[in-house]
């Protein structure tokens, strides 16, 4: 059972270094866990504000890591100072947007009015374009199916039809999600079933909005993560003009809701959502709808940060192994029924922010390797990935030579498991090594046990992935010693449902830290693996990465 000193994450300096001491004489394996447990606390106590960034929390986040990596002996790894040495961090210049004040959302259908509240039946998105307000009047609605243009599938949900000064209304997912097959690699959505994608191409399109329909399957988590993900502040890098600008309105909709408005139309959601699964799906226009949503909006360029830990390599130093972990979360928002508004982001990262710690640690206490490790701990992966995002835009050290990521998100706090996972499927040498590192240590890999959540697209790894650098996104494993896989499927849905991206994601009693350390030794071995190696990890033939990792092929000795 974790010290109540660890729940709260309250702790004194004097009584870490009691702590410390004390610890001297225990098991090696309660060390770790008091040690993975002590920072987890820490960062997930209400003092830490639920570590949104561009607040108190994110000053306090990076204070703490930095302390963190000079104790466990790394040097500084990020921006470089005017006289050549390096800062713990790298700046994250953004763009912020949030709704200042009411939104007030006015629909018809039919000349009869129909009530639409921000955060019940719809959760809208601080605009990330536009100025100080956003005025959309009597807007058209259509309905555009999965809203997915994939020439190379011979599939286009628009077919030609005129945006401009319209709101598109989609499904969530991909168009292969009901039945497990078809042109979308069945239940495992592709990157056309995430919602970051359709708003990109309603965009592409010159759709005034677009609102994603809601359901708890296919997004594979619920409205409250929704709600609590989308209407607090909104964050954006800073792109160039030339590129094409995010709608104005942004948004989901609740499937009651949307199903109700198209009844009012004498359309039938099922039916629609039949039709959508087709190639030959025509988009539908919401004959007698006008929507008008009004907000004031605030923008502000801030300036957030990664912090970055570095431990050169013996005897190849500019090659690089890298390991990152989101420590951004929420911060305060909408209270929850016991009134609780701070989102404290415990599993959600702060379990992947501890256990990276952890690895540092036996890392600079063993012997050094060959290739140089990176610990990154990123910002803003709650908004979109954005601190990795603009790493991979702004590479401290070269991508080229970069020769794995390992990114870690949301471990498993239910105890030793026999099984790992790795975020959707990262075709690669990089995946296979860590299969036959695992069964050496007893576990046994087994493909993403929910591929249609999208998972790969949904973690820092991937924009390493988008430009070719073998990346992958490790997962704890669900097949529970103790309970087994039924247990382990209980407890990952009971997260999911109930404390995901909700206040009570915090440090419970019940936790088992055990399998946490499991787990770091797996990601241990496997990045002493390839730091210590004349390998460069590659992705396999036919993956859609492996082309942009060939091009700087001449780079790798």
């Amino acid at each position: 059972m974790t010290p109540k000193a660890f729940r709260t994450g309250k702790i004194s300096l004097l009584a870490l270094s009691c702590l410390g001491a004390g610890l001297v004489a225990a098991h090696a394996g309660e060390i770790d866990e008091k040690r993975i447990m002590q920072d987890i606390s820490v960062l997930a106590s209400d003092d830490f504000e639920g570590r949104a960034p561009n607040s108190p929390g994110e000053d306090k986040t990076i204070e703490y890591l930095e302390r963190r990596f000079r104790e466990i002996g790394l040097e500084p790894g990020g921006d470089l100072n005017p006289d050549g040495t390096r800062k713990w961090t790298q700046d994250v210049p953004l763009v912020q947007s949030v709704i200042d004040g009411p939104v007030d959302i006015q629909i018809a259908a039919n000349g009869q009015p129909v009530c639409w509240t921000q955060g019940q039946e719809v959760a809208i998105r601080a605009a990330r374009t536009g100025g100080g307000h956003i005025d959309i009047s009597h807007a058209p609605m259509v309905f555009l199916g999965y809203g997915v243009f994939a020439p190379e599938r011979n599939w286009d949900d628009f077919k030609g039809i005129d945006l401009n000064g319209k709101v598109g209304i989609v499904l969530v997912n991909d168009p292969d999600f009901e039945t497990g097959s078809g042109d979308f690699e069945g239940k495992a959505m592709t990157y056309y079933g995430r919602w970051t994608y359709k708003y990109e191409e309603a965009a592409r399109r010159g759709a005034l909005g677009l609102l994603i329909i809601h359901e708890t399957a296919p997004a594979t988590y619920g409205w409250a993560t929704v709600r609590n993900s989308n209407i607090n502040a909104i964050y954006d890098i800073e792109r160039p003009a030339s590129s094409t600008p995010p709608v104005p309105l942004e948004g989901w909709i609740q499937k009651d809701t949307a199903v109700d408005l198209l009844a009012a139309t004498g359309l039938s959601f099922e039916e629609l959502k039949l039709a959508a699964q087709k190639r030959s799906f025509q988009p539908v226009e919401l004959t007698g709808v006008d929507l008008s949503v009004k907000y004031a909006l605030k923008r502000d360029k801030v300036i957030t940060r990664n912090i970055v830990g570095l431990l050169p390599g013996k005897s190849h130093p500019d090659e690089y192994v890298m390991y990152t972990a989101h420590w951004d979360h929420l911060g305060v928002g909408q209270p929850d029924a016991d009134g609780d508004s701070i989102y404290n982001g415990a599993v959600d990262n702060g379990t992947g922010v501890a256990v990276m710690l952890d690895i540092a640690q036996a890392f600079a206490s063993g012997p050094r390797p060959e290739r140089s490790i990176l610990f990154a701990s990123v910002s803003v992966e709650e908004r979109g990935l954005l601190g990795s995002e603009y790493y991979v835009a702004n590479p401290l050290y070269p991508l080229e030579t970069t020769a794995a990521v390992i990114n870690m998100d949301a471990l498993g706090v239910f105890g030793p498991v026999k099984d790992f996972s790795i975020a959707g499927n990262a075709y690669s040498s990089l995946q296979s090594d860590l299969s036959s590192i695992g069964a050496k240590m007893g576990r046994s890999f087994v493909p993403d046990p929910k591929p249609e959540a999208g998972s790969f697209f949904r973690s820092d790894h991937f924009p390493f992935a988008r430009v070719g650098v073998p990346a992958i996104s490790f997962r704890s494993g669900r097949d529970l010693v103790n309970g087994g896989r039924g247990a382990g499927d209980k407890a990952w849905k009971s997260y999911v449902m109930e404390r995901y991206h909700q206040p009570n994601d915090e440090v419970d009693d019940n936790w088992d830290a055990s399998g946490l350390v499991a787990d770091r030794d797996l990601m241990l071995a496997l990045g002493r693996h390839i730091a210590n190696s004349r390998e460069w990890p590659g992705w396999d033939a036919g993956s859609e990465f492996k082309a942009e990792r060939d091009k700087s092929d001449a780079t790798r000795k």
